[in-house]
């Protein structure tokens, strides 16, 4: 099957909130709303991408943005029974290279303790798992599921 990578827009929020909510060790929280996602690409335009199949079915998904120094690459997820078929590490690559093309040399990726799966993804890929540091949160005016 011909896998086909393009980048991601708001029309695709439905499919891609679909398969995140499908896939186990993915959460879904009050910042990935149509809205925020929509202001989201708007502000990384050309950095998130979609992975589909050539009747148009979304196989796998990955966002990303940067803060002018640092890319920060987020919800990659490949349907369970397309994996191990180079999928994520082109969408992977499709970020990195958008995200170099911006100057950008140097990327972070948040993964939950409890996902063994995607650690073990990252970690096979040459990221280096940081204990150096933790990373705390503020959610003011919303949820903690934010």
């Amino acid at each position: 099957m011909s896998t086909a990578i393009r980048t991601m827009s708001i029309t695709d929020y439905d499919a891609v909130l679909r398969l995140m909510q499908e896939t186990p060790g993915v959460s879904v929280r009050d910042a990935d709303s149509r809205e925020a996602t929509e202001r989201y690409l708007a502000r990384n335009p050309g950095l998130s991408f979609v992975a589909s199949a050539p009747d148009g079915r979304l196989l796998g998904c990955i966002m990303s943005g940067h803060d002018g120094r640092r890319g920060y690459l987020q919800h990659l997820v490949v349907r369970p029974e397309q994996r191990r078929q180079g999928i994520a590490n082109r969408l992977v690559e499709h970020c990195l290279a958008a995200l170099a093309a911006l100057g950008i040399q140097k990327s972070h990726v948040d993964v939950f303790r409890s996902n063994e799966l995607a650690q073990a993804y990252w970690a096979s890929q040459g990221w280096l798992r940081r204990d150096d540091l933790h990373r705390f949160s503020l959610v003011r005016g919303g949820s903690e599921n934010a």
